[in-house]
């Protein structure tokens, strides 16, 4: 059933905001002109009632779903003991103690802060104190954060314009196969983007090499998803300078690639992880997670120098514990393998489908679309006609990541293989009303 949206009451609340919220919103926010009023599971309500199969999840951030049960109770009853403050808490004993049992072997140290980017800029401290050098190597299409020590590593226009950057940063090739940078083709490449590392290092810095910071799966790009061996190779070469390797697992962690951490598909284990979005389920919980011997180094591990007002507050702790309970309890990481695979094989039915979809990948629930004019071209949609898929979705009852060309989608990971087949069929539908509207192959 097709529906007028935004609806009178989310159009007005709507513009009562824009009179004070400055420009800079986040897309999906600005072009849908929705207000919300509540979610549960899987599903949003906007303020008019309208109901939408959520494919977003905040971004990646909403493991457990919209309000569950005891994520909700958890921050009620910790909101009625102590809400902020870095002393010592039993919820945060708890949680650091369950958190370190999941984690890679040997990353047994963690450090908690409030937002991806200040994981990262934690991460890069420690970097410069285990080293005692200065240069990093990210890559293309990679996305770490916004703030300024981070933001020289963000591996795409968005960074244009917002300049000088700090120095000693630099990027290499990513290995994203459906548009390889080098014009290979995977296995046969024998994985050139690394050896193309190599050659930054010898030709781009002055071989002072702190760390490479490697997603094992992008997310920003548009859910990108490496060859194996790719993290074993940029592993190794990090091995081969000394330098750390940091794998953000800020979008990729906590199951969302249908296993625990995106870096166990290809068997690896960093020096140093970067996590947070899903570990709060909504909210702003970040940290840095790395091993006894690495987080001793100075001044990283003076007193005072690795830390922060917000990182490890009470209500987060209580946040992060519940979305653990609840990612374990209800075995979350298989669901979102288990539903993640039947969504890829619906998505490449689509592909099937429809000429304009040029690729379809994914891991678990972190899937990835690319909508193009002409497959042999692999020229992207123009943005007026993805903008009009996003609308047609919506008007279904869908909201998606698919305003732009790149599409990704991740549903928070309680999602079930109904509701997850019935917000692919309104996709479905959308492509079919955008394709005859538009006159797309």
């Amino acid at each position: 059933m097709k529906r007028k949206v935004p609806g009178p009451r989310s159009k007005q609340i709507v513009e009562q905001e824009q009179r004070h919220m400055a420009p800079g919103l986040q897309s999906i926010a600005l072009y849908s002109g929705l207000a919300m009023a509540q979610g549960k599971g899987c599903t949003l309500v906007d303020e008019d009632g309208n109901e939408y199969i959520d494919f977003i999840a905040g971004i990646g951030v909403g493991s457990v779903g919209h309000c569950h049960p005891h994520y909700v109770d958890a921050l009620k009853r910790q909101a009625e003991r102590l809400t902020f403050g870095s002393f010592t808490t039993e919820t945060r004993s708890r949680f650091l103690e369950l958190l370190a049992s999941l984690t890679p072997e040997g990353l047994t140290r963690i450090q908690l802060f409030s937002g991806g980017a200040e994981a990262m800029e934690a991460a890069f401290r420690l970097a410069r104190s285990v080293t005692r050098r200065f240069e990093f190597i990210g890559f293309w299409g990679g996305f770490h954060g916004k703030t300024g020590g981070v933001l020289g590593l963000l591996g795409d226009n968005f960074k244009q314009h917002l300049g000088p950057f700090m120095p000693g940063l630099y990027v290499s090739p990513y290995a994203n196969c459906y548009r390889c940078p080098l014009n290979l083709k995977y296995p046969d490449c024998g994985i050139a983007c690394a050896e193309h590392l190599r050659d930054v290092i010898r030709y781009q810095t002055q071989g002072e090499i702190a760390a490479i910071v490697v997603e094992p799966m992008q997310g920003t790009a548009g859910n990108v998803i490496p060859p194996e061996g790719f993290l074993r190779a940029v592993q190794a070469i990090a091995k081969e300078h000394d330098a750390l390797i940091i794998f953000d697992e800020i979008l990729t962690g906590f199951g969302r690639t249908g296993k625990m951490w995106g870096c166990d598909h290809d068997g690896v284990v960093p020096d140093v992880m970067t996590i947070g979005k899903g570990m709060g389920s909504g909210f702003p919980v970040s940290g840095l997670i790395s091993t006894d011997e690495l987080t001793r180094a100075k001044p990283f591990a003076n007193p005072s120098g690795s830390s922060s007002s917000y990182g490890g507050n009470p209500l987060g702790a209580a946040a992060g514990l519940a979305s653990l309970e609840i990612i374990l309890k209800e075995d979350l990481v298989a669901n979102a393998e288990r539903v993640g695979a039947i969504m890829l094989a619906r998505l490449k039915s689509l592909k099937e489908k429809y000429r304009f979809v040029g690729d379809v990948r994914g891991k678990g629930l972190m899937l990835g679309v690319e909508l193009v004019k002409d497959r042999a071209t692999k020229e992207l949609l123009s943005p007026e006609v993805t903008r009009a898929l996003f609308h047609e979705c919506l008007r279904r009852g869908l909201v998606a990541m698919c305003y732009s060309p790149v599409i990704r989608i991740n549903p928070p990971l309680v999602v079930t293989e109904q509701t997850a087949l019935d917000g692919l069929a309104i996709l479905d539908e959308a492509m079919a009303a955008v394709a005859k509207e538009w006159r797309l192959g």
